[in-house]
Parts: C-alpha cells; sequence; structure tokens
C-alpha cells in the first residue's frame, strides 16, 4: 500500500502520495487544433498560388508545393478540398471540427487566406492591385529592363566546364529533399547560366518566403533616403496592448532594431509555435500581420539580443505605411517605387486580408526578377542612371548587426552576410534568404549575381555559401575589361 502524507493547511486537507513526487509535465499540445486550422490555411495558400499564380498543375502542386507540409488533406486525385477554377480559390477542409480554410487569386497580389469565419462569397471584398503594366513588349526588350537576351560565347575568363559543374552541383543533391528549380548566373550583367528544372521555366512564380524581407528593407531604406523614416529614431506608433498608466517600454525600439532583428520583443515564432500562434495566423489563418506584430511584450534591451521574427519585419513595414499616408499610395509603393522601374513585371507582392503588406514572405516571382533585384545592389544602386536607393542604404544592409557581433556577424539589414571564420567565399558577399532554399547572392569582387530558387522541404539544408564557393570556381583572374 503506498504511504500517504497528509497536511492541513487553513482547513483544507492536501494528500501528497509518496510515489507521486515527480515533477508535472506540461506534455499535451494545447495548440493542436489552432494547430490544425493553421494548416488547413498553409496549404490552402500553397495551393491556390500554386494553380493560379504559378499556373502549375494540380499534381504537380502535390508533388511539389505540398511537398514542405507534414500532413497534406487529400491528394491530387482528391479529398477533402475544393478547387473553384471560376473564382480562382481554394477550400480545405470539410470540417471535421476544424475550420475550412480558403484562399483567393486577387488580381496583382496573388491568394489571399480568408479567416475561418468567412466563405468565398466574401472573396470580392478582398484587396487587389489594379495597376497599369509598364508599356513595352519584355520579349521585345533587352535585358536587363526586358528578357530579350543576346547569344553570345563567354568571356574568356570563365571557365565553362567549371561553371557546369556547379550547375551540376546544385541540381543533383544527395539529398531528396533539395529540389533546386532554377540556378541564375549574372556576370557584369549579363546572364551568362540560367538552368531550370523540369516544369519550371523563366517565367514560372513561385514564393520566396524570407528573400521577402530584403525587398521589404529595400523599400523602407527609400523612405529612408527620403527622410521621411529615420534609422535611429523610434517607430512612432503605439504598442498592443496600450499601457495602461506610465510609459511603454517598447516606444524605444527603432526602425534600426527591427531590420537588425533586435527588437528585444518576444519571440512568437520558435519553439514549435510557428504554424500555431505569430505570424502563423497573419500567414495562414486571416488574422491582421499588423495587430499581431504590434502585440508583443518586451523582454529584452532593445538592440542587444538576435532573434529571427517574422513580425520585426512587419513592424518595419507599418512605419513604412504610415510614413506614406494614404492606402492607395501605400498599395502601390512597391510597384511604383522599385519593381517597375527595375524590370521586376513578375513579381507580386502580396497582402493580408486588411490590405498590409506581408512582405516578410508573401511574394511571389520568378528567378529573372530576382536577378535583377540582385543586380540593382551589385550596381550600387542604380539603374539605367537612375539612383534607386542610395549608397549608405546598401552600406547599412551590409554592415553586421551589432547583436550578432559574438556570434559570427552574420546578419545585416535583412540580408544574411558571409559568417566570421568562413574563408572560402569573399567575405563582401551577401545575400537574401528565403526557406526552401530562395537565394539571391551578391558578389561584388567578381560582379557577380548568383539566384537559386528552390522547393526544397523536410530538413532542407542547402548552403548559399557552398553554392557561391562552387560558382566561383569557374572565374580565375578576372581582366578589369574583356578580351
Amino acid at each position: 500500500m503506498r504511504n500517504v502524507l497528509v497536511m492541513t493547511l487553513a482547513g483544507a486537507v492536501l494528500l501528497i502520495g509518496a510515489g507521486a513526487g515527480a515533477q508535472q509535465e506540461e506534455s499535451y499540445d494545447y495548440w493542436q487544433h489552432q494547430r490544425r486550422m493553421v494548416r488547413y490555411g498553409q496549404q490552402a495558400i500553397l495551393m491556390c498560388n500554386g494553380l493560379f499564380t504559378s499556373n502549375r498543375t494540380l499534381e504537380q502542386v502535390f508533388a511539389q508545393e505540398l511537398a514542405f507540409l507534414p500532413d497534406p488533406v487529400g491528394t491530387a486525385a482528391g479529398g477533402d478540398y475544393e478547387v473553384d477554377q471560376r473564382r480562382k480559390a481554394v477550400t480545405i477542409g470539410a470540417g471535421h471540427g476544424t475550420p475550412r480554410m480558403r484562399a483567393a487569386f486577387r488580381e496583382g497580389i496573388g491568394c489571399v487566406i480568408l479567416a475561418p469565419d468567412q466563405t468565398l462569397d466574401d472573396t470580392d471584398g478582398l484587396p487587389q492591385l489594379t495597376l497599369a503594366k509598364p508599356p513595352g513588349d519584355p520579349a521585345a526588350i533587352a535585358w536587363p529592363d526586358g528578357d530579350m537576351v543576346a547569344s553570345a560565347p563567354l568571356p574568356a575568363h570563365v571557365d565553362e566546364a567549371a561553371l557546369q559543374a556547379a550547375s551540376d552541383w546544385s541540381f543533383d543533391r544527395a539529398s531528396p529533399e533539395q529540389v533546386t528549380l532554377s540556378l541564375l548566373v549574372v556576370h557584369r550583367g549579363r546572364i551568362i547560366h540560367e538552368r531550370y528544372a523540369p516544369g519550371f521555366d523563366m517565367t514560372t512564380r513561385t514564393r520566396t518566403w524570407s528573400t521577402a524581407k530584403s525587398i521589404a528593407s529595400t523599400l523602407v531604406g527609400m523612405l529612408v533616403d527620403e527622410g521621411k523614416l529615420a534609422l535611429d529614431a523610434p517607430l512612432g506608433y503605439d504598442f498592443l496592448p496600450a499601457a495602461a498608466t506610465g510609459g511603454d517600454p517598447r516606444a524605444g525600439i527603432t526602425l534600426r532594431h527591427v531590420l537588425n532583428m533586435s527588437s528585444g520583443l518576444e519571440p512568437v515564432d520558435n519553439g514549435g509555435r510557428e504554424y500555431a500562434i505569430g505570424s502563423g495566423l497573419s500567414y495562414w489563418a486571416g488574422a491582421s500581420s499588423v495587430t499581431g506584430a504590434r502585440s508583443r511584450a518586451l523582454i529584452r534591451e532593445p538592440g542587444a539580443n538576435w532573434d529571427y521574427e517574422n513580425y520585426d519585419t512587419l513592424l518595419g513595414i507599418y512605419a513604412l505605411k504610415r510614413a506614406l499616408g494614404s492606402e492607395q499610395a501605400y498599395a502601390e509603393f512597391p510597384r511604383r517605387r522599385l519593381l517597375d522601374r527595375i524590370g521586376m513585371r513578375n513579381t507580386l507582392v502580396s497582402t493580408d486580408r486588411f490590405g498590409d503588406l506581408v512582405l516578410s514572405s508573401q511574394v511571389y516571382t520568378n528567378a529573372r526578377d530576382l536577378a535583377r533585384f540582385g543586380l540593382l545592389y551589385l550596381q550600387g544602386g542604380v539603374w539605367n542612371g537612375e539612383r534607386i536607393i542610395s549608397e549608405e542604404w546598401i552600406d547599412f544592409v551590409r554592415t553586421p548587426a551589432p547583436s550578432t557581433a559574438e556570434t559570427g556577424n552574420f546578419y545585416g539589414g535583412q540580408f544574411w552576410l558571409v559568417p566570421d571564420g568562413r574563408n572560402d567565399v569573399p567575405g563582401s558577399a551577401y545575400a537574401t534568404s528565403g526557406n526552401r532554399g530562395q537565394f539571391v547572392v551578391i558578389v561584388p569582387t567578381h560582379d557577380l549575381v548568383i539566384v537559386r530558387r528552390g522547393l526544397d522541404y523536410g530538413r532542407q539544408g542547402f548552403d548559399r555559401w557552398d553554392m557561391t564557393r562552387e560558382v566561383l570556381k569557374a572565374f580565375g583572374e578576372m581582366p578589369s575589361e574583356e578580351q
């Protein structure tokens, strides 16, 4: 018989089993129902964009776009989902205790996720962007402003066999979970290598994931250049919930802090919670990205600790929105100020259902447009003789965040840097980086931009700097002028 200790506390009897001394553990997943809702929403967005933004078949989407999901609903042959071709929309789930989740394609921005209590009858109320396309046929406009690429031999200093070997290294992966879709190499402004996986070509848009953050930083930098925003001034808006009395310590967070991923705010996208709470609710479940970003507590001194958070980027984008002043100016800003000016005609910047730009992840584009983006930085922020972004801003994005000083100086202003101790690639290189293997690498020493797109899944692990090392093997001592 088990021994029992009986204690009397203020008239109450507390029974403690002698064998029950072990600490209680929280093993129950309290977020499981919400997690399932988010997963439904994620599949809705990925299917909707795969079908109507990327123009892929249902079989292709299930085979590759959805390979990222641990347990997708149904198969290409059918299941608990519906595809509405007329509305260009997808509904996931037939109930079973989890809300049906829906996503619908919207002109100019791609697919938008609806809230769990909305139906496709609410689609017409979702944001869209009806902005006229830039003039001219890109097929008849020379690269890089257009897509007309003249055939020409490789420069004499580029080793063709080594360049092909680097391409094969990128595509022929030992890990079946690393799926390269495209590789594009631009040298001295010229496309010298371009390769696509079966089922993809230069027109195919896929999701940038967090490569979008570098686009976000560029847009924010334009307003800093104009003096409408300041790196070291407080963000200038209220956080949630509002402080009942006294000052809010979050009021001291600056634009530099959030772009350096060093806001000091509570992390909500780590520890297995990414697909249950935090930005997952705005990405995949119809919650407001702005409300979520402003609803975190300060737990560290701003600037002192590096913590990769989608909401930090979105805090910077909310500052941009407020600086622009009008909803229309905000909606059109990426197109008018960046994309249209450098020939990024295939790029769609999506929003949440409230019209707020989800520029931490939700951008769909192709390899050539990302090469144009990298080329803008390689050219010092100038395009066709016109300054788009200042050299000072480029210096900022390439400067290590102070909070990374003790861990390798690997991150700047929404761009990734070559970490300390890595000597097989130039230390001045810098890159965008997105989930599933979305990389734009800028190598100033070699006048080079490398774009790799992927649909990696599982453990992933494709290394951007290893890829850069392999491509650089094709370059010897380069003359100052091509022979």
